[in-house]
């Protein structure tokens, strides 16, 4: 008779070695020795895992690292960055409850709270976050949440943290904020008060447009709801996506400061350009929220810009024709340069004029600035704006 297979979940020892790179969790459950070590991971009282939407080791190792560069208490991994907010958000509020949120937010968070939580019977106020008095005058009617965008996306509207926590913990209330645009590396939020941070991994901190993934982390004591809540909704991580991640991570600190510099600069120089009617960087002393930025951001404003052309959508087209070293790409955060179109994409479903309160135009483009030679990408801007 053949000698019985060893079981799939057999693993050689290592002995005393170790892996340099993490190694890659792919299975979707894992076996357990008898009922009573099910109770002892059910109950917190031993580590492990059991299936993998309520966790698994990559998400969990993610996770940690991750804590660290935020200065957070806890944290967990979404399957995108809109997954983390929802996670958060449905953590906290219920029917009858209302949330203050900015008017400049990203298309699809604006779509989850006007018009998804409101089916929910759960209201939004929108306010312009940047301006502080507004919050506060908002907050005159009770509220569970506040939802701001360390920088909004695409305009670059730079929120006063430090006086929004105060506003918002006056009035008992808490804050969430989605750093995305700045990431741990530019502004830690949570060391400035807020109670929740949202990142989209599956941008600069991803960093290679392979992943979709979304973190949120914060202080106090809400983990057990987020993590509930991101099971029961289905909002979990895979962990391929969790091992590239953080991958990305450990090149975090060097594309941003990379990023950074090389959209100051471009940024200047797109100024002087025929053509272009305006430009925005939260790093320009033209930039409305410039003392705010200063303040908020004193190691970079990072590697997000916008910049409108005179000629509207034709204007872009031709750009877009033009440069093709820097690829029309609706996201954001890739080690290359890559640019979108704010009217046509992220705010695709906002109404005209909801659109023009804002200041996005059919002009408006949306820089993402990668970490190449910076001579390299002003050499494929002048293309697109010859």
């Amino acid at each position: 008779m053949a000698d019985t297979p060893p079981p799939a979940s057999s693993m050689p020892s290592l002995g005393v070695s170790n892996p340099l790179v993490p190694p890659l969790y792919q299975s979707s459950v894992y076996t357990l020795p008898d009922l009573d070590a099910l109770d002892k991971i059910m109950n917190d009282e031993q580590p492990g895992f059991i299936y993998a939407r309520d966790g698994h080791p990559n998400a969990r190792f993610l996770a940690d690292q991750l804590a660290r560069h935020e200065e957070a208490t806890w944290a967990i991994i979404c399957g995108s960055g809109m997954a983390a907010i929802t996670a958060g958000l449905l953590a906290v509020v219920q029917q009858g409850d209302r949330i203050v949120a900015s008017n400049s937010l990203y298309g699809r968070t604006t779509q989850l709270l006007g018009k998804e939580l409101e089916r929910y019977g759960i209201q939004t106020t929108f306010v312009d976050a940047r301006e502080p008095s507004r919050v506060r005058a908002a907050l005159d009617k009770p509220a569970k949440i506040v939802l701001v965008e360390t920088m909004s996306n695409p305009l670059l509207c730079v929120a006063d943290i430090e006086a929004l926590v105060e506003i918002a913990h006056e009035r008992g209330c808490l804050l969430m904020v989605d750093n995305t645009f700045a990431t741990p590396i530019l502004c830690r939020p949570l060391a400035l008060g807020a109670d929740f941070v949202v990142e989209s991994l599956t941008k600069m901190i991803g960093g290679h447009s392979d992943i979709t993934l979304g973190l949120l982390c914060g202080s106090g004591d809400h983990l057990l709801a987020v993590s509930t809540t991101a099971s029961i909704w289905g909002l979990a991580s895979n962990p391929f996506d969790c091992w590239l991640a953080a991958r990305g991570l450990a090149t975090l600190s060097l594309r941003m400061r990379a990023g950074s510099a090389n959209a100051a600069a471009l940024a200047d120089w797109l100024a002087d350009r025929r053509g272009v009617s305006r430009v925005l960087y939260p790093g320009r002393t033209d930039h409305p929220d410039y003392g705010v930025a200063r303040r908020l951001l004193p190691s970079g404003c990072g590697n997000m810009l916008a910049f409108e052309l005179e000629g509207g959508r034709p204007a872009v087209n031709h750009f877009m024709q033009q440069a093709r070293g820097i690829p029309f790409s609706p996201s954001l955060g890739h080690t290359t340069t890559t640019c979108s179109h704010p009217w046509t994409t992220s705010h695709r479903y906002a109404s005209p004029a909801e659109k023009n309160r804002q200041g996005i135009t059919e002009g408006l483009v949306r820089l993402s600035v990668g970490v190449e030679d910076l001579g390299q990408i002003q050499q494929e801007m002048a293309r697109g704006l010859s």
